[in-house]
């Protein structure tokens, strides 16, 4: 006969396993597999990643190709069909059951149950690639070259199911064409999604390459067909000229122009001032020097992040991974947590291999309202969206901008490239400035200045990233989103 002590024993192992099988039960009725994922939603982690890397190795190691160099063979068949396609060819949408599937929320919410938007920025990323492929077909290699100005429209109040769609609505027939993308509160089954549901609207711009070469091919041109499309693709455009202008205007090109020599020079003597020991002016507590904001990362590329290519990291890691050391960045600087405002235009120059380092340098590039400002500028100030510098001392938010520098070295870290710049603004609830000292610093600071410029021009909604007339969000409403 059993003893009672046995008896109580073993009938709390019972329970135990009883629990932990009906927990495992349980979670087999989600949506989410039960596997680990990357962060990226699993449908479109399934249609990023084909193969399984340990296959992609070994036929890289049978083959002896190294799929990363360039060969002079080039494998896109000359007579693919090019034709132009329309834009509704290329549409797709996803919906993330963020509302209906709590363990879902385990790579999508942060610390605080606010949606991680580096992880959204992730998902956009590896949704452009498959609304490329729908457009180029697969005899191509399709790469993240650049993603255009994000902004909030309206922020969300509530964790809800997301919606993410796009479509391709700017293709020439050259090798790039631009996908325009929304993340929305996901609407009741045949609803259209309202105005005031749409959290963000951005557009990447993807380029084609031979898989082998690596130089570009032609891809379909898009065909218009609606006055709306004529309206995506004329700003497409628009966005394309654009960054051609601003290619030229880049300080590696021209010198500051003269406004921007004046702000230079005001800032130098206002550190001479600092520290004149003759002069009672003396750096203010809410004042500091850019050099002291630096913040580093560095991390290996593992082939659970690689693209549908298997030897490259995909784009949407990058911009998760600086978005969260921006956000880091920001909130160490000011001393308070941080809004999300704006991601900046930015370009990815060089791709990542699988295996790599990636280094990341975080810096407070300029901040608005910025310590000195001239009287021209601060009259315009009140029709772009800044705060005059009369008004500064007393202002309760400022917004900080960050500069992520990232590049990209072997193993060995006997090569390095420069993989890409991208630029984050944050509202913080404190008066807070940056101070660059060298002349390197200045630079940087009168390219955020100019950066920020076209920030508060679109938060007053004289710009739109899709073209509409709506007001983006300014940072100051309460969200659920970081």
């Amino acid at each position: 006969m059993r003893s009672p002590r046995y008896l109580r024993l073993f009938g709390n192992l019972y329970a135990s396993r009883w629990i932990t099988l009906r927990r495992v039960a349980t979670r087999e009725l989600h949506k989410t597999a039960v596997r680990q994922t990357d962060g990226v939603y699993t449908e479109l982690t399934e249609m990023r990643v084909r193969t399984p890397w340990i296959e992609a190795l070994r036929k890289q190691q049978k083959d002896g190709i190294d799929p990363r160099k360039k060969s002079d063979q080039p494998a896109t068949p000359s007579d693919r069909d090019l034709s132009p396609k329309k834009m509704s060819d290329s549409y797709h949408r996803v919906v993330i059951p963020l509302a209906q599937d709590p363990w879902l929320n385990d790579n999508y919410l942060n610390a605080n149950g606010h949606i991680r938007l580096g992880t959204i920025f992730m998902d956009l990323d590896a949704l452009s690639g498959v609304i490329a492929y729908k457009h180029t077909g697969e005899s191509v290699t399709t790469v993240t070259a650049a993603v255009d100005r994000i902004t909030i429209n309206h922020p969300l109040k509530e964790i809800c199911d997301l919606e993410l769609s796009g479509q391709v609505t700017f293709a020439t027939g050259r090798s790039s064409m631009e996908i325009s993308l929304q993340v929305a509160k996901a609407p009741k089954d045949g609803s259209q999604v309202h105005k005031e549901d749409v959290l963000m609207t951005c557009a990447f711009t993807m380029v084609s390459l031979d898989p082998s070469t690596k130089k570009s091919v032609k891809i379909n041109p898009v065909l218009v067909e609606s006055e709306e499309e004529r309206r995506l693709f004329a700003l497409g455009e628009k966005n394309s000229n654009a960054k051609k202008t601003l290619a030229k205007t880049a300080l590696r090109k021209q010198t500051p122009n003269d406004e921007e020599s004046d702000l230079i020079h005001a800032m130098w003597l206002r550190q001479l001032e600092y520290h004149d020991p003759n002069n009672p002016i003396r750096k203010p507590d809410n004042v500091v020097y850019m050099e002291s904001t630096k913040m580093h990362s560095s991390q290996i590329m593992q082939p659970q992040y690689r693209n549908r290519h298997n030897f490259m990291i995909f784009g949407g890691f990058l911009l998760k991974q600086t978005f969260e050391l921006a956000f880091c960045c920001a909130a160490a600087f000011s001393h308070s947590r941080p809004t999300f405002v704006s991601l900046d235009p930015s370009t990815f120059e060089n791709p990542v291999p699988v295996g790599s380092v990636l280094y990341l340098t975080a810096t407070v590039a300029y901040t608005d309202p910025p310590l000195v400002t001239t009287a021209d500028e601060a009259h315009r100030a009140s029709d772009v969206g800044s705060i005059p510098q009369d008004e500064a001392s007393n202002s309760k938010y400022t917004r900080v901008q960050i500069r992520i520098d990232s590049k990209v070295r072997n193993i060995e870290h006997g090569e390095t490239k420069p993989t890409g710049q991208f630029n984050y603004t944050f509202l913080v609830a404190k008066d807070i400035k940056i101070m660059p000292k060298t002349y390197s610093e200045f630079m940087i600071w009168v390219d955020a200045k100019r950066r920020a410029e076209r920030v508060s021009a679109s938060i007053r909604g004289l710009e739109g990233s899709d073209g509409s007339a709506h007001t983006p969000d300014d940072g100051k409403i309460d969200r659920i989103t970081e």
